[in-house]
């Protein structure tokens, strides 16, 4: 359910057999070491069925025997799929480091930005996250079990997802437990939820699916909580379960009646920066709508059902090309197809835009923007927005590399700075400065009068947001699309 989670949306419309997926290319590269992968989606929720209810026995919560298909310990059966990835937690792989997608309407703010609500917590909330605390130090266990017990016994389900699973059991159950946590949020859950919904369209989640899943995530949670499970902490899940999947499923229909599922792409030009950074351009086959500062997912042919997210870099064209910086990853499967065998006349596949690190037009405000790696993808989508708006606006760019071999694309942005006198960028090299990008900023300024964009690694994000909050920056002036960073700002 995480937006780089499950797997492409064929509903064997498109060959995706496991076997070659939707065309075959021209060229097979080999398995890089580790991996990467994603998720699935779905319009009306049928009846969830609740498996493991625990009996009490004794005042003890006794865990109800699941199956005996499933009590071979079905663990064993997620642990013989194929593990050709290890988890890949590369940074331009990461929204904030690659490219964007779709819906030019105006994206909520970021919903990262918000903080938890001040009222209580609802007693559904309080379970929920005493299951989530309980099962955290186990928390391989769990999702290990809830993708055995969902293959054993929905194993149609199974060729929607990648054939490797190790980064995909990592994040379906993540964003279903992060949802799960932030259910009394209705700002934060909506948002995410309803991104969610929309972006599962691609991996052929039908609403019919969702039931299966909570199905199976009850069960693993109730086997793997039996300590602390009952019957008001089972029907706690229910209903939170029952409504993360409708927002979604919602969400997907609404967007059914908008946009496609995916979009093909035609790659146009391949240019190689650098040994392990390519420029890729792309034709799309059909209209594709988005805002600057937004990301996409994309599928390559050469791993079908994998796909991964790449920031647009940048604005919207008249002639409707779209580019992504792309940097190969020794665990990246996506990044390294892309990088070192992508060639123009190669078709790829998009999911749609999503994102809300956009330039709000309607104020004046300055535009303090930090780009690291391959993230300055996005911020020069964001000035090439401001530029077409004809505004004035001062906006200051820092842009962070650890040598200078990294500032793969400062020409461009030195020409930007040649044409548009509002606008100052400035290199920061870490072998050089022996100084962190987000510290950099301490050195100008003042930045009062300024919204701050952020894009590049997790880790420059994370120490990028707590950089500007100690230097005044109030939150809500502070976008950038690091879901871990979703995660952790609002807890």
């Amino acid at each position: 359910m995480d937006a780089p989670t499950t797997t492409s949306a064929d509903n064997g419309t498109s060959g995706g057999n496991g076997e070659g997926g939707w065309f075959t290319p021209r060229r097979q590269p080999e398995p890089p070491v580790g991996g990467e992968q994603e998720p699935t989606e779905g319009s009306r929720l049928a009846a969830l069925r609740p498996v493991g209810r625990p009996a009490t026995d004794n005042g003890k919560a006794a865990q109800k025997r699941i199956s005996p298909v499933a009590e071979a310990d079905p663990a064993d059966a997620a642990n013989t799929e194929a593990r050709a990835d290890t988890a890949n937690a590369s940074p331009t792989d990461a929204p904030g480091e690659t490219t964007t997608p779709y819906q030019p309407d105006p994206q909520p703010r970021l919903p990262e930005q918000r903080s938890a609500p001040s009222h209580p917590a609802s007693p559904d909330a309080v379970r929920v996250r005493r299951t989530m605390a309980e099962v955290a130090p186990i928390a391989d266990k769990v999702t290990s079990y809830f993708y055995a017990l969902l293959f054993v016994r929905h194993p149609d389900l199974r060729p929607l997802f990648p054939a490797a699973m190790d980064t995909q059991r990592d994040r379906l159950l993540k964003a279903l437990l992060t949802a799960a946590e932030h259910i009394d949020n209705t700002e934060v859950l909506v948002a995410y939820l309803q991104n969610l919904g929309r972006g599962h369209r691609k991996y052929g989640t039908r609403p019919e699916h969702y039931p299966a899943v909570g199905e199976c995530l009850i069960g693993s949670l109730s086997r793997h909580a039996s300590a602390i499970w009952d019957e008001e902490t089972e029907a706690a899940w229910v209903r939170t379960y029952t409504t993360i999947s409708q927002i979604m499923i919602d969400a997907a229909a609404a967007d059914e009646l908008l946009a496609p599922a995916w979009w093909h792409a035609e790659v146009v030009s391949h240019d190689l920066r650098t040994p392990d950074v390519a420029v890729i351009t792309v034709r799309p086959d059909q209209p594709y709508p988005f805002l600057a500062g937004q990301y996409t997912s994309l599928e390559t042919p050469w791993w079908p059902r994998i796909w991964r997210h790449y920031s647009f870099a940048s604005a919207p064209r008249s002639d409707g090309l779209l580019s992504f910086h792309v940097k190969a990853v020794p665990a990246g499967w996506v990044s390294n197809a892309l990088v070192h065998h992508a060639r123009p006349g190669d078709i790829i596949r998009l999911g749609p835009p999503s994102g809300s690190m956009t330039v709000d037009h309607t104020t004046d405000s300055g535009l303090l923007c930090l780009g690291g790696g391959t993230g300055i993808a996005p911020i020069k989508a964001l000035v090439e927005d401001v530029a077409e708006h004809g505004e004035r606006r001062p906006v200051e760019v820092f842009y962070g590399a650890r040598t200078d071999h990294d500032l793969y694309d400062i020409d461009t942005m030195l020409r930007l700075q040649q044409i548009h006198p509002w606008l100052a960028v400035r290199p920061i090299v870490d072998q050089q400065a022996h100084v962190q990008l987000p510290d950099a900023i301490r050195e100008y300024g003042p930045w009062n009068e300024f919204d701050a964009y952020l894009s590049g690694p997790p880790g420059m994000i994370r120490s990028g947001v707590h950089t500007l909050r100690d230097i005044g920056i109030p939150s809500e002036r502070i976008r950038h699309d690091s879901v871990e960073e979703l995660v952790a700002a609002v807890n």
